[in-house]
């Protein structure tokens, strides 16, 4: 007998409300403590434990146990590219002709796609990234040329170790809020990254949203770049 894939229950476990709150919590990247997880869920610990189990038993989350804590993250950059693709279609399906969308809307301004950068700010730097010639369209993403190699030289990007990953180097990723193309694959993680650990961007409040700093702007504009 042939198996095939059980894409119901798949759909039954992201479909639940409360579920599909904690993976969009954990979307951001981060590792979120059960507690943590409960709390902005309004649930009790043991409702979110029994929630959490379930995730995890369809190796949709993984969870690490440090001391009393125990943290759960996204099992993978596949896990997170099917949230992504999924909240592609849910805002198609919200969103009408005519209606407007909120101006200053920190997640469309900037956030963080699970491990790259997304919103207006991501899909505005990866065409800036195009129009100045650090990379050139591909069939499988993104190739980047060598003012894009040196680029990434002067960022302190190791790309040479990026292409040997199990990752793939570029990838498209389609932005649910612009509906353009931002940086994905291990490239974009690598950027994304470097603009955290630089706090060229920080996160608000403990969201996915991101704030690009003073100290951010000013090293895009060295390097030719703008931002909106």
């Amino acid at each position: 007998m042939t198996s095939t894939p059980n894409l119901a229950a798949i759909g039954q476990l992201i479909g639940d409300p409360t579920r599909s709150l904690m993976l969009e919590m954990l979307y951001d990247g981060r590792d979120w403590t059960a507690s943590e997880l409960a709390r902005a869920a309004g649930i009790s610990p043991q409702t979110a434990s029994s929630h959490l189990r379930k995730l995890v038993d369809a190796n949709l989350l993984e969870v690490e146990a440090q001391g009393r804590h125990r943290f759960f993250r996204l099992a993978g950059v596949d896990v997170a590219e099917a949230l992504e693709a999924l909240l592609v279609l849910a805002t198609q399906r919200i969103e009408r002709p005519g209606i407007k969308r909120i101006k200053n809307d920190p997640l469309r301004n900037a956030r963080t796609c699970y491990d790259h950068l997304a919103g207006n700010f991501g899909v505005g730097l990866i065409e800036q990234f195009l129009h100045k010639a650090f990379i050139l369209e591909s069939e499988d993403g993104y190739r980047l040329t060598e003012k894009g190699n040196n680029l990434m030289d002067d960022l302190g990007i190791d790309t040479l170790q990026l292409r040997n990953g199990r990752r793939p180097f570029t990838r498209k990723c389609l932005d649910w809020s612009e509906r353009r193309y931002h940086l994905g694959g291990a490239l974009g993680a690598a950027l994304a990254t470097t603009f955290l650990e630089n706090q060229w961007v920080r996160h608000i409040d403990d969201t996915r949203a991101l704030l690009v700093t003073a100290a951010g702007k000013r090293r895009l504009q060295s390097i030719g770049l703008t931002v909106e």
